[in-house]
């Protein structure tokens, strides 16, 4: 078997697929500029929920013939004051003509027309004065709506496009830019951003720079009561001040130790530091890869270290998706499917085996149970998807690319059929395109090149394999990885699940099954297993809820998750409460909208729990969960 390796060193810059890919998620000409730096100079005001100061965009003109006209993302809630045009470093401001158009639902644009066109190769700035108000990207959090219940925050999420709606941009993975900030707060607030140096430049005024070129839905802020704690020798976790100590404690020394082994995997960590920011009970994620600075929803504080693999998830990132990113969101699984393999490498070396194939089988039944709503057949559940101009692409958002995304990189391994040449190939893959953005064929025309062997097999076109199919084929993978080590812990939760589907229960058998020292994924198959069977007979989701209080009253958010779903499938009303309970405590999307979809799909009773809880918690809920939950309550079309 021929070896594989990267090509010859001095050869020319590779030419990507992804050079010539359309976004139609934006509205920008990006395309004819290349952006040198973006600053941004921000004052936050919590009185008025506004964001307000100047973008300022480092550009050089790209297109041939010139270019009269900028068109950037933004957004109706940003308005723009003035627009001025530098032409030198020290060069008198220009004042420029500019104007909005629509665009989709989530975004319009903005259209700046140059006095004269500038022409090709030309540097110059764009200086935009604006002001930003309530919006999809910068989320206003009354002090109620955080864990500390005494001071407002603010925080912005810009993945997939909505950071459009916190500053004018090219909206788009395919762009990347250093970025600096300046952010005046009020007296007794902190702000922090996803950059790699933090300075404190006068009173309640933060200096912020991003060194690494990083694609603007990387760009994050977030403002609040925050405090600080170390955690290892480049990390630090920030909380609100009740929150610290808890975080301190579940995450002191283990973040390093994820670090490491993603070097050893996947070579350098290039960021600098790696801090993780504990969010309001709100925040729509499990955690947000921000360069330098997770986001993360304070769920994962369980107290006993046992969600810690999606600090795993959101570090391994730091490879894939964010050092090299997808050029569009057609084609996400890059990202995630790629995170997803990288994750459960770093998982199998620190913990073994057993205990990653167990969490892998979990996320494979979330993409059975993803399936059987959507329908196999549906076009998202395509690797490639097809964004139709006007979409959303959050509204794309499913498991697809991330468990059916970690089947192909699999395959991908499995074809080479030796995990120490893999893990060399993945290391050159993120060295050949680090700070770029790319495409599928960009990575398989990659992999083919790195294993001329398999392209000689024609390994691209196996029947019934083919790349092709993997990626633009909706359904069910067709290759999924071997989970078999699993099976000394996937066994005894089968076996007992089993046991609880029976017309009468053996609760001597059922007593015989020690669950205390089952770990957390062990319970969540478990569970996974009963809802797969559910509706269990009449009475045993009462017996099992008292047999097993830990899980029944668990404070660990997917235990809970995997608990309301039983209760709501086999209308047990007496839990009832807790589900209202768990979506009051919390707004992450990943809980949220199942508990939604199990409650709409359930009894009269359990439908009327649905607009309860809605009208209750809708308040503080991210906007894109509000809109998704009242799509789930009242279908289009319905």
């Amino acid at each position: 078997m021929a070896g594989g390796g990267a090509p010859a060193g001095g050869a020319a810059p590779r030419a990507l697929h992804s050079a010539r890919a359309v976004d139609v998620a934006s509205a920008s000409n990006f395309r004819d500029f290349e952006v040198l730096h973006l600053h941004l100079d921000l004052r936050i005001e919590f009185a008025s929920r506004a964001l307000s100061g100047t973008a300022t965009l480092d550009l050089r003109c790209l297109a041939p013939a010139g270019a009269a006209e900028l068109r950037l993302d933004s957004h109706p809630c940003l308005q723009v004051t003035a627009a001025a045009l530098r032409r030198g470093p020290s060069g008198p401001d220009e004042p420029v003509s500019f104007h909005t158009q629509p665009f989709a639902r989530y975004g319009c644009a903005l259209c700046l027309c140059f006095p004269q066109p500038r022409p090709a190769g030309e540097r110059f700035q764009v200086l935009l004065t604006y002001r930003v108000g309530e919006g999809p990207a910068v989320c206003w959090l009354a002090p109620e709506q955080t864990a500390g219940k005494e001071k407002p925050f603010v925080y912005t999420q810009g993945q997939a496009v909505l950071n459009r709606a916190f500053f004018p941009c090219f909206d788009t993975p395919a762009v990347k830019s250093t970025y600096s900030a300046s952010v005046q707060v009020p007296e007794g607030f902190t702000a922090v951003m996803s950059a790699d140096t933090w300075e404190t430049r006068g009173p309640n005024r933060f200096f912020f720079r991003m060194s690494r070129p990083i694609p603007c839905y990387l760009i994050a802020l977030a403002v609040g009561d925050l405090a600080s704690a170390e955690v290892g020798p480049r990390s630090r976790v920030w909380a609100e001040p009740c929150l610290l100590e808890a975080a301190r404690q579940e995450y002191d020394g283990v973040v390093e130790e994820f670090l490491a082994m993603g070097e050893k995997l996947f070579g350098p960590y290039v960021w600098g530091r790696y801090d993780v920011l504990f969010m309001p009970p709100s925040f729509p994620f499990g955690g947000m890869e921000n360069p330098c600075l997770t986001f993360v929803t304070p769920c994962l504080l369980a107290g006993d270290r046992s969600l810690a693999d999606v600090i795993i998830h959101e570090i391994s990132h730091s490879w894939f998706g964010n050092l090299v990113t997808n050029a569009n969101w057609g084609e996400f699984w890059l990202n995630e499917g790629f995170t997803m393999y990288a994750q459960r490498r770093i998982s199998t070396a620190l913990f073994g085996p057993e205990y990653t194939c167990l969490e892998a089988a979990t996320g494979r039944a979330l993409l059975r149970q993803h399936m059987d709503v959507s329908g196999e057949e549906n076009p998202l559940n395509k690797l490639r998807v097809k964004i139709e101009p006007g979409v959303d692409p959050d509204d794309t958002y499913n498991e697809t690319p991330y468990e059916k995304g970690f089947c192909f990189v699999s395959y991908l391994a499995h074809l080479v059929g030796d995990q120490h040449r893999f893990d060399e190939f993945l290391r050159a893959y993120v060295n050949e395109f680090k700070f770029q953005s790319i495409l599928a064929d960009d990575l398989l025309d990659f992999y083919l090149e790195y294993f001329p062997e398999l392209k000689q097999r024609g390994v691209a076109s196996t029947p019934g394999f083919e790349f092709d199919r993997w990626l633009d084929t909706p359904g069910w993978p067709p290759y999924l990885p071997d989970l078999s080590p699993g099976d000394s812990l996937m066994k005894p939760a089968d076996e007992l699940a089993q046991l609880w589907a029976a017309e009468e229960l053996d609760m001597e058998a059922i007593g015989a099954v020690d669950v205390s020292a089952w770990k957390t994924y062990q319970l969540v198959y478990f569970l996974d297993k009963l809802l797969q069977k559910s509706p269990l007979p009449p009475g045993n989701v009462k017996t099992l809820g008292e047999t097993y209080p830990k899980i029944s009253g668990a404070s660990n958010a997917e235990l809970r998750l995997r608990w309301g779903q039983i209760v709501l499938k086999n209308d047990y009303q007496e839990d009832f409460g807790k589900v209202k309970s768990f979506l009051q405590s919390q707004g992450k999307q990943k809980y949220t909208l199942p508990l939604y979809r199990a409650m709409v799909a359930g009894s009269p009773a359990a439908r009327a729990l649905a607009e309860e809880t809605f009208a209750a918690t809708a308040a503080q809920l991210h906007s894109n969960v509000v809109r998704y939950v009242q799509q789930i309550l009242a279908p289009t079309g319905s």
